[in-house]
């Protein structure tokens, strides 16, 4: 039987992240050849084989149908590929790695703060040098498609190797589109983000190859994976109840689900009256109460916090074998 093949980062704080995800899943990450190895296994879930590679690494392996999973920034999975929604599908977002793609200027352009002051600018700097405004950056697919939807023609792009920020001061280039967390190195490299200049809202993404075959036992290694994934964050977010309710029920359940979206997670094995589990988010919790409360209900509630919350449809699942299948 031939593995699924799951692709994460190999070094840097995206591979800590990750770790820590699948760890806090139950899924601790056993790394080959001690911390210089390039393949690992995941605990308890066999028949997945772990690649370890760079960041872009992995968004060109799921574009190109050599892994079948990969965790990766959204960024690098839109920009590495033109047809990356034919060949790549995020399965689901896994909350770290935040970061926007953005456009920068120099500071001391004190009339810029929009597309389509940049549009001016790059117009009249074209009339004034005979010759086009750079823009520094990595992400050149990412750039040509959001400056051709401001309507800008006028700039020419300087791929960047380095520390893209700095190439303003350095002379080669007069802006930048660049990653960035916070804006602080950018504000200390003397640029600034236009208002509107905001190309991508990145995250770290588990996402899925469509470019490559899909057998039966990769689909099934790769539910066993998301099932982890989906009860652990199912968890996160809910309580699980526990009350005692003697007459009425369907009414008050029916009650709850309208005031606190509660659903029933067990019922007693015979008639209405006995002990329910019930599941709640952790948002509506004294709404929950309240409604209780409020239909007549005066025995105690508990509210319980679970490692997970297995339940019988996986949308998360759901959502991959529609992408693999369409």
């Amino acid at each position: 039987m031939s593995a699924l093949m799951l692709a994460i980062p190999s070094k840097g704080r995206l591979q800590e992240q990750v770790r820590e995800y699948f760890a806090d899943a139950g899924i601790p990450l056993k790394q080959a050849a001690g911390s210089r190895g390039y393949r690992a296994t995941l605990g308890g879930l066999p028949g997945i084989d772990v690649m370890l590679l760079s960041a872009s690494e992995i968004a060109s392996a799921l574009a190109s149908g050599e892994v079948h999973l990969g965790v990766t920034g959204e960024d690098l999975i839109h920009e590495t590929a033109d047809v990356a929604e034919a060949r790549v599908t995020s399965v689901m977002p896994l909350g770290f790695g935040f970061a926007n793609v953005v456009v920068a200027v120099p500071q001391a352009w004190i009339d810029v703060s929009t597309m389509t002051d940049l549009d001016d600018v790059c117009a009249a700097f074209f009339h004034r040098h005979r010759r086009r405004l750079r823009v520094a950056t990595k992400y050149v697919n990412l750039t040509r498609a959001f400056f051709a939807r401001a309507g800008i023609a006028d700039y020419r792009i300087v791929e960047s190797a380095g520390a893209t920020e700095g190439t303003p001061a350095a002379g080669t280039a007069e802006a930048i589109v660049d990653i960035t967390t916070t804006g602080a190195t950018l504000a200390a490299n003397g640029l600034k983000i236009l208002d509107d200049g905001t190309i991508l809202e990145s995250q770290a993404q588990l996402a899925a190859s469509l470019a490559i075959e899909w057998t039966a036992e990769q689909r099934a290694a790769a539910s066993a994976l998301l099932a982890r994934f989906a009860a652990r964050e199912r968890a996160k977010t809910c309580h699980v109840l526990r009350v005692r309710l003697e007459k009425n029920a369907a009414s008050i359940l029916q009650r709850l689900a309208k005031d606190a979206s509660v659903s029933v997670l067990s019922r007693p094995g015979s008639g209405e009256s006995g002990n329910y589990a019930l599941l709640c988010p952790c948002s509506k919790l004294m709404d929950a109460l309240a409604s209780l409360r409020a239909q007549g209900c005066t025995d105690a509630v508990t509210a319980q916090d679970v490692e997970y919350i297995f339940e019988n449809e996986n949308p998360v699942y759901a959502r991959l074998i529609a992408a693999l299948d369409r």
